[in-house]
């Protein structure tokens, strides 16, 4: 009986490796969806780059995660729906390129008019595909919640655009307005390389932070006083000794009495004559 030779095993992926292959799978769909979620492009590039650069710094922790592309996917959507972003005004100024086709821009313009919230468990649901406790999940609500979220955006829409009150065909309609779009994004090796520059920098910051505290802090020690010092107590009235008053002006008896006195002064420091007998 001859013996079957055994399969090789299979070569284990390097961070870098697996990283990249996560970055292909997802980011081409992730920036789409994005799009649909704040409809703008440069922001929806920006985000899932910014989910990815983070993602490569705390890689032993996303390489075990039970799903590494919902862990970006969270991040992409938390950084798209940052409130902070309206202080941006060169990203307000700078206008949107329409969509081609009609019914893409009603679409859009309806999924825009809704609160981020309800877009995103909408989006989560009806988009991604998610299930109901999966888009809670993601979204940090309670299952209560998201479902309220999608119904309210299901009607909205519906009320907007009946066509879509089916929402089997809500569904086809947002992966094919997903589709339409093709946002070019940067290579994983431009990202990875940006995520460690970004994290180099952070760390900079934080030890140069922590060197200026550490410095005021001594300062602060050294100039500091080492006892308790009371307050002055302000002053107050002793009985019997009478107020101090301004001088006014002088009687006739004492300005003449000051022009003799001035005059019996002798040169140098001044001093009265003595009188001679």
């Amino acid at each position: 009986m001859t013996s079957t030779p055994a399969s090789p095993l299979p070569l284990e992926l390097t961070p870098a490796q697996a990283f990249d292959a996560l970055y292909a799978f997802c980011a081409p769909a992730l920036v789409r969806q994005t799009f649909l979620l704040t409809g703008r492009r440069e922001l929806a590039r920006e985000s899932v780059e910014r989910a990815f650069q983070l993602a490569w710094q705390r890689w032993p922790e996303v390489a075990v995660d039970r799903d590494p592309a919902g862990w970006v996917r969270a991040t992409a959507y938390e950084y798209a729906l940052s409130p902070w972003h309206r202080f941006r005004p060169g990203l307000r100024r700078r206008p949107e390129p329409p969509l081609v086709d009609r019914r893409d821009r009603e679409l859009m313009h309806v999924l825009m008019e809704l609160p981020p919230s309800y877009r995103r468990a909408l989006l989560l649901y009806d988009g991604v595909g998610l299930d109901l406790p999966e888009t809670a999940a993601e979204a940090e609500a309670s299952t209560p919640a998201a479902a309220h979220r999608l119904l309210h955006a299901r009607e909205a829409i519906a009320a907007r655009l009946p066509e879509l009150a089916d929402p089997a065909e809500l569904n086809r309609r947002l992966v094919e307005l997903a589709s339409t779009e093709r946002q070019p994004a940067p290579g994983p090796p431009t990202v990875r390389s940006r995520g460690e520059r970004s994290a180099r920098f952070w760390t900079r910051a934080a030890i140069a932070f922590t060197t200026a505290l550490i410095g005021t802090t001594a300062l602060a020690l050294r100039t500091a006083p080492t006892h308790y010092e009371p307050p002055v107590p302000p002053g107050s009235t002793v009985r019997g000794v009478p107020p101090r008053v301004a001088l006014g002006a002088l009687s006739q008896g004492e300005v003449q009495l000051r022009a003799k006195l001035r005059g019996a002064t002798a040169h140098g420091p001044e001093r009265l004559v003595p009188l001679t007998q």
